[in-house]
Order: C-alpha cells, then sequence, then structure tokens
C-alpha cells in the first residue's frame, strides 16, 4: 500500500502549553523557527492553511486543510507540498498531528506527520521534524535561535 508510512518526532520544551500553541499558531513566531516561511490561515477547521517561502533556491507555497483544533492541546491539518514531485490531488495531501502535553511548567509537544508516500521519505521528513523541534525549543527557551539576536 502507498502512502502508508508515519514521521514522528517529539521534544519537551521548558515552556507552558500557552507559548507553545501560540508559537505554532502566530506566524510571526513560525518564521522564526521554519527557515522564514510565511504560515497564512485563520486556524480555523475547514479553513485553508498555506506556508510560502523559498526553498532549494525557489519560491515555494504549501499547502492543507484544517482538520481539528483543540487550543492548547491538538492541532491536526492536511498537508501537500510540490517539494514532494506528487501532483496536488487530495491522495497526495499528509496529515499532520501536532499534540501538546504539559509536563509541569514544561510541554511535551509531539509531532506526527503520515500518509507518506516512501520509508526514505519518511525517514528525511522525521530529521526536518526534528530540526524545526529543536529551533522551536531553542527559540522558546532563550527567545532567539542560533545567528539572531533576541
Amino acid at each position: 500500500m502507498k502512502n502508508n508510512f508515519t514521521a514522528k518526532a517529539e521534544i519537551l520544551i521548558g515552556a507552558p502549553a500557552t507559548r507553545v500553541w501560540n508559537a505554532l499558531t502566530d506566524p510571526e513566531i513560525i518564521k522564526q523557527y521554519l527557515f522564514g516561511t510565511t504560515a497564512i490561515s485563520d486556524w480555523k477547521v475547514g479553513s485553508r492553511i498555506l506556508y510560502r517561502g523559498q526553498g532549494e533556491g525557489k519560491a515555494y507555497e504549501d499547502k492543507g486543510t484544517i482538520l481539528e483544533v483543540v487550543p492548547e492541546k491538538r492541532f491536526v491539518s492536511t498537508y501537500w507540498t510540490a517539494f514532494s514531485g506528487l501532483p496536488d490531488q487530495p491522495e497526495n495531501y499528509q496529515t499532520v498531528e501536532y499534540d501538546l502535553v504539559p509536563e509541569g511548567a514544561k510541554t511535551k509537544l509531539t509531532v506526527t506527520q503520515s500518509k507518506i508516500p516512501s520509508q526514505q521519505s519518511a525517514d528525511q521528513l522525521k530529521n526536518n521534524l526534528e530540526m524545526v523541534l529543536g529551533n522551536l525549543k531553542k527559540l522558546l527557551e532563550t527567545g532567539s535561535l542560533i545567528g539572531k539576536s533576541a
């Protein structure tokens, strides 16, 4: 069966769920940890979500639809990128789930991306997710990323 691979990454962030949630849904913060990407959405179920930026030397616009929003707990959307090499058709959209679990003054954030076409793609996505989550953790815990001042 195609599109049955999953990439999963989790991280413990030294910030409460309210701050982590805000970082997942505030376009100005997203831009800081997601390589300059601009996220556009009203963050409501059924709405579109767009990710615009520059990658591999060209402009891109990734997109999806918001499926579930439980503030400070869970966010789920579909996701398609031209970098996948697959046509923009419903069967080529992946599902991305963000789950936040408070652990004292910290928050465990788990990101699961499913409906990935190959194990190789899933492994690459897991590495990308881990890098992005590392950026997010550093930003929320220190107020800046490497090479940027607070």
